[in-house]
């Protein structure tokens, strides 16, 4: 079981997930939403194309632009299509 943790509480976790370049994607439906909001940001990878970045807050504790996804991956990343990855500030173990 792979989890991730904010602020002391499990915000995803899974048994299955997709490994790419050193970061894990969460499955979407692994994700806990009631802690993630949307954001405005958007980044470009050469090769996985548009990514969407998700907020998490955890008994008022906020990381902004914390986690990313790709609603429309290239043909080359459509194995992540809708995963979460997440930078640092997000624990992630197992």
């Amino acid at each position: 079981m792979v989890k991730a943790l904010f602020n002391g509480t499990v915000i995803a976790e899974t048994e299955d997930y997709e490994v790419v370049e050193g970061n894990i994607y969460f499955p979407p439906e692994s994700i806990k939403r009631e802690f993630f909001a949307d954001s405005k940001l958007n980044t470009t990878c050469p090769w996985k194309g548009l990514a969407s970045y998700y907020s998490v807050k955890v008994n008022g504790q906020e990381a902004r632009d914390v986690a990313w996804y790709y609603p429309q991956p290239s043909d080359a990343a459509s194995n992540i299509k809708d995963h979460v990855a997440f930078y640092p500030q997000v624990v992630v173990e197992g």
